[in-house]
């Protein structure tokens, strides 16, 4: 593994303004901002409210949680990061950012973050924002260079912001929320999977153990089968639940099925590539009409 060492090649110097959008690429700003969203959308469906200083705390607080996790994921991956074209450009396989100063701005986001979650907003939420920032750092984001499985272990973290605005509001776990953790952690594992299949040469590259090299592209699609099969009455338990009502749970099951019925269309040989791209876009359209349609009926 002598060619993932860190080379000691002199960082470029750099005009603040330059830095600093550096330092920001690093927290992947369009993650954050997803992630920011269903916390809100979670927040906003909990029963109680919060004082308008308190939302905009945790939500700042979760977003210097996830941008903690994600520089530090890209401070660990930097040597990886050069192996694959969509990612060597970042800024620290590109050497715009020195190795150390990314480090310090990671951990002292995560420093800043996670108390006060745990103080500011309360405790509950605080260690659920722990374990999603430690669980993506120290579990996830080794663990892909030793099995695919770490796909399940990286969908939790991803699938906590709607569970946390839950919490924010409520100060605990109930069911309406874990289901909304359900959705998040379902919705993932599909949408990830057709990148791993889109992208399955350059990760094999870099050393990721990603399912469709692995196991091959067709336990890959079934498995997304499963998935989204799953997606669908999860997501539909919301209604009985309370939480919302007919129109919700008909934007659902039809964008759900439409979800599924994209995973289960059988590629053409040598056409996986437009099957992972079929059920990539579909999954980016998924996740953002449903929880709009949730949002509407619970208002």
């Amino acid at each position: 593994m002598s060619e993932l060492r860190t080379t000691s090649a002199p960082v470029p110097p750099r005009g603040l303004l330059g830095a600093l959008r550096d330092l920001t690429a690093l927290t992947k700003p369009r993650i954050t901002l997803m992630v920011v969203l269903t916390a809100a959308g979670g927040m906003w469906l909990a029963p109680g409210s919060l004082p308008v200083g308190v939302v905009v705390l945790f939500l700042a607080s979760l977003s210097l949680t996830v941008g903690s996790a994600n520089a530090l994921n890209c401070w660990l991956e930097r040597d990886i990061d050069k192996l694959m074209a969509r990612t060597a450009t970042r800024p620290l396989p590109a050497q715009r950012l020195a190795p150390a100063t990314a480090l310090v701005f990671s951990v002292m986001l995560g420093v800043v973050a996670v108390p006060a979650l745990t103080f500011g907003v309360n405790p509950l939420t605080g260690l659920l924002g722990a374990i999603a920032l430690l669980s993506y750092v120290f579990v996830y984001t080794p663990m892909k260079q030793i099995s695919p499985a770490a796909l399940l272990v990286g969908a939790v973290p991803g699938a906590m912001p709607p569970l946390m605005g839950w919490t924010a509001v409520t100060g605990r776990i109930d069911w309406p929320g874990v289901v909304l953790f359900g959705v998040l952690f379902l919705w993932q594992l599909p949408h990830f999977i057709a990148v791993a299949v889109f992208r399955k040469d350059e990760y094999a590259r870099a050393g990721l153990k990603v399912l469709p090299s692995v196991r091959g592209e067709r336990t890959a699609r079934r498995h997304s089968i499963l998935w989204a099969s799953l997606l669908v009455p999860v997501s539909l338990c919301l209604g009985p639940l309370g939480v919302a009502g007919w129109a919700y749970l008909t934007v659902a099951g039809v964008t759900g099925a439409a979800y599924l019925l994209t995973t289960l269309l059988r590629p053409a040989p040598g056409a996986e590539g437009r099957w992972a791209k079929r059920v990539f876009l579909m999954s980016l359209l998924y996740l953002p009409v449903v929880f709009a349609a949730l949002m509407i009926d619970a208002g």
